[in-house]
C-alpha cells in the first residue's frame, strides 16, 4: 500500500488528476512549452501544499497528477497557476500570440478528478457494511 502523507493532526493520501486545456483548443503546446509549464507548476505548487507526481501533454492540453493536503484550496491553486503560467508562457514564447492574441493561455474550464485509493464502489460497500455483525 502507498505510504500516507501526514501532518500534526491527520494522515491522508489525496491524489488528483487535472486536465487543463489551451484557450480555444489552439494547438500550441510543444515539448519546450510543456516543460516550462511544468516548471512553473513545480515552483508554485509547494506554496499550496501540492506535490507534482506526473505531467504529460498533447498539443492542446496537459494532464497532471498531483498530491495535496486536506487544507489545500485546490481551485485557488489552479487559478493562481493558470494566471502565472499564462503570463510567463506568453511573454517567453511570443510566437504563441499568433494563435492566442488575448491575455489567457488556458481555457477558463478545467477537469479535476480524484485519483488513487480504492474504487468508489469498494468504499461504498465497506461503509455500508460497518456495524454489521460478521
Amino acid at each position: 500500500m502507498e505510504s500516507m502523507d501526514r501532518n500534526a493532526h491527520s494522515v491522508y493520501l489525496l491524489y488528483y488528476h487535472l486536465i487543463m486545456v489551451v484557450k480555444y483548443r489552439r494547438k500550441v503546446i510543444d515539448d519546450n512549452i510543456s516543460d516550462r509549464a511544468k516548471e512553473i507548476f513545480g515552483y508554485i505548487a509547494p506554496n499550496y501544499g501540492i506535490v507534482l507526481e506526473e505531467w504529460n501533454h498533447d498539443v492542446d492540453h496537459v494532464h497532471v497528477m498531483f498530491r495535496a493536503e486536506p487544507k489545500t484550496e485546490i481551485s485557488k491553486f489552479i487559478n493562481a497557476y493558470k494566471s502565472a503560467s499564462s503570463r510567463l508562457i506568453k511573454k517567453e514564447y511570443p510566437k504563441i500570440r499568433e494563435k492566442l492574441w488575448k491575455e489567457a493561455f488556458w481555457s477558463q474550464s478545467f477537469c479535476l478528478m480524484t485519483a488513487g485509493g480504492a474504487p468508489v464502489e469498494v468504499i461504498r460497500r465497506y461503509i455500508e457494511s460497518q456495524g454489521e455483525k460478521k
